[in-house]
């Protein structure tokens, strides 16, 4: 007589357990939108228009002379929504009645569609250096806005970070709330650095080779009034010579001030990311579709400086 074994209840037992839960991919943490000035009075239409003045003249005056009479400089800024985005996918009634995941599923649709929304007007904020003259250093009252990496094979070094200080301040930029935006690389590169972690170690940095220069996105230490945070979703250049060098493949890293009052970036959204959902009864589906509009543009290109950086480290 036999009793239960795995021989004679292999019909009763599953060869593979599926979990209820599905696998998402890691996210990053967006950050850009947080550094640009979002038009409120901008009711309609797609171009918006800010006039501006420069500054006043001072001439030498003798006594009993005609006093010069100057004109201050005009100039404009126009502002267009250029992006119309939409995310979309669709689940057929025959995989709504078989699929296992179908809940599950279904309810990823709409925060994925408006994740990747979200992750385009990232990468499309970080990417406005490509509004500075490329092939050039920018200079503004002699101060670079747009250079190449000094360290070795042009990574970032902390030196770089003095410049940019230097240009901004050059430019009248407010030190206030000074942020610098950099690839994972550069946090590699100070880690690294025999200036950092040798025996005179900087006491401004001291403990980072048990700790790290990095928690999360944001460096632990402010490097020379700089606020630093890490993003993978930086521009890559594609073919630009500055200073000589060959930047193709390079990281355009970002320096600036984030006070409200001189943030680099302006913007607008004509419409906020927006769900639509319906049943096409001639493709027997569910339609999911999340559409949205919006523009970006650099609004202060004296506060802004990027700094070209090789990332092989």
């Amino acid at each position: 007589m036999s009793g239960m074994t795995t021989g004679n209840v292999s019909l009763l037992t599953r060869a593979e357990v599926w979990s209820r839960e599905l696998k998402e991919i890691l996210r990053d943490e967006l950050m850009a939108q947080t550094y640009v000035r979002w038009l409120q009075e901008f009711p309609d239409g797609d171009t918006f228009k800010i006039p501006s003045i420069g500054q006043a003249y001072v001439d030498d005056y003798a006594e009993d002379e005609a006093v010069k009479y100057r004109p201050l400089d005009t100039g404009q800024f126009t502002f267009q929504i250029t992006e119309y985005l939409s995310s979309g996918t669709y689940v057929t009634k025959k995989a709504e009645q078989d699929m296992f995941y179908m809940n599950e599923l279904v309810s990823r649709f709409v925060p994925e569609q408006e994740r990747a929304i979200m992750e385009h007007v990232e990468e499309a904020i970080l990417g406005l250096q490509s509004q500075q003259t490329a092939a050039n250093t920018n200079l503004i009252n002699g101060g670079k806005h747009r250079y190449v990496a000094t360290g070795s094979s042009n990574v970032i070094n902390v030196a770089d970070f003095a410049r940019a200080n230097l240009s901004l301040n050059l430019a009248n930029v407010s030190a206030n709330n000074r942020v610098a935006i950099v690839d994972p690389s550069v946090a590699y590169t100070i880690e690294t650095s025999s200036q950092l972690v040798g025996i005179n170690n900087n006491p401004m940095f001291e403990g980072i080779v048990s700790t790290g220069i990095a928690t999360g996105m944001r460096f632990v230490r402010n490097v020379y009034g700089f606020d630093v945070y890490t993003s993978q979703r930086l521009a890559t250049i594609s073919a630009e010579t500055l200073e000589t060098v060959n930047c193709a493949g390079f990281k355009a890293n970002l320096f600036f001030s984030a006070d409200a009052s001189v943030v680099p970036f302006i913007g607008a959204w004509r419409q906020m990311p927006e769900v639509d959902t319906e049943y096409n009864k001639d493709f027997q589906r569910t339609e999911f579709v999340t559409t949205a509009r919006y523009g970006v543009k650099l609004y202060r290109p004296e506060n802004l400086v990027t700094v070209l950086s090789n990332t092989s480290v």
